[in-house]
Order: structure tokens, then sequence, then C-alpha cells
């Protein structure tokens, strides 16, 4: 993923607040020598600890196709993208220039996770993994617990593999026109709240909050 200086985070606690507030990305494998690479959609939880960038938990069925690529390979990649929108040109002509003359673009918020991957079949530790992993998504609670041997969940243990992801490397871009005078950037957030379309006012917000931080 290029980052361009403009682009990169500002600081750690950016990337990471973003992150926290998202569970659904691509877990990209290399595959097997002669494969493409594979890419798993999937929900996750991230803990900022141990380690210095932390871990990633989740789960998969166990037919599926990626754990031999993940024997081969435990190195993976990580990538969640949200709050990203089209911008017509018409919207970023520079001051002076006909609208027409104006570069279409794309803003987005992506943080890439390089991370050395660790199957977990111990029914045990498998169920722990799982019930974080509700637990994440439901704290209301709920949902009874999985624990092995012991219903309603036990039995379906065998039918999925854990997976634990120590994070080693991250990578994060929001790409919201750092690279722009401020009189575009800002006339592009009015226009965003205007057209307050699908992610619309989350790529507005990231542009008046970098915005903020520059002065």
């Amino acid at each position: 993923m290029l980052i361009h200086p403009w682009d990169a985070a500002a600081d750690e606690t950016e990337w990471r607040e973003w992150l926290a507030r998202h569970s659904f990305g691509q877990l990209a494998v290399n595959g097997l020598p002669g494969d493409p690479p594979q890419v798993q959609p999937a929900h996750f939880r991230y803990d900022a600890e141990p380690g210095p960038y932390g871990r990633v938990i989740t789960h998969l069925a166990r037919p599926n196709p990626l754990w031999r690529a993940l024997e081969a390979d435990p190195q993976v990649l990580l990538s969640v993208v949200d709050d990203y929108v089209y911008v017509p040109g018409t919207w970023t002509a520079s001051e002076g220039a006909p609208a027409e003359h104006g570069t279409p673009t794309s803003y987005y918020a992506a943080v890439q996770l390089r991370c050395v991957a660790r199957v977990v079949d111990d029914p045990a530790e498998k169920a722990e993994l799982l019930n974080r992993q509700v637990a994440h998504f439901q704290p209301e609670g709920g949902t009874a617990p999985a624990a092995p041997g012991e219903a309603p969940f036990g039995r379906m243990l065998s039918g999925i593999r854990g997976l634990s992801l120590e994070v080693t490397e991250v990578r994060a871009k929001f790409k919201y026109a750092g690279n722009r005078p401020e009189y575009v950037r800002r006339g592009v957030a009015e226009r965003l709240a205007e057209r307050a379309g699908p992610g619309d006012l989350a790529a507005r917000a990231h542009q008046l909050r970098r915005l903020a931080a520059e002065e």
C-alpha cells in the first residue's frame, strides 16, 4: 500500500482509535506455490496487547481452504478499509481553474496488520478464543458460552479452528487530500455534508479532524 507523507497516520493513537472501532476485514494468505494469494473476509477482535502492536483473534470453518495455505506460510496480512467515498473532479478544481479541470479522487482510511498466525486446535483454548470474540461483539451477553463437551456449543467446536494473529507491523493510511490547499479540502467537506451519502459524513469528519490537527 502506497502511503504518501501527507496520508500517513499522525501517530499511533490515530490508527489505534480508528481500528478499535472496526471488527471486519480481509485476511490475505500467501498460499501455496503456483496458487494466487487467498483472501478471506472475517469478523475479528483486535486486542492492543500483548506485544508492541497487539494481536487479533478470529476463527474459521474447518473445511476452509485457507488452512493449507497457512500451514505453508504463517505470515499473513489483515486489511481493514472503511470511511471511503468517491470525490468528483468538479469538487477539487484549484482556485481560478474551470471545474472540469478538477481531478476525481477517492478518500479512504486503511489499516494493514502484518501478522504471524498460530492455529488454535486445543478445544479449551479454542472455546476461550471464541468466547472472547463473542464478548467483543455482544457485550450485553445473551449467548451461552462455549465449553468442550458441554451443550449447546461443545460438539460444534470441532467444526471450527481458531486463529491467533501476532501483529508484527502496522501500516496505516488516511487518504483525505492532505496535499491539497485548505480551501479545496474545506470545500470538499461542505460538498460531502450536502451529499450525505454512504460514507460521506465519516470521510468529512476525518478531513476536518486532520485539518484541525494542522492548525
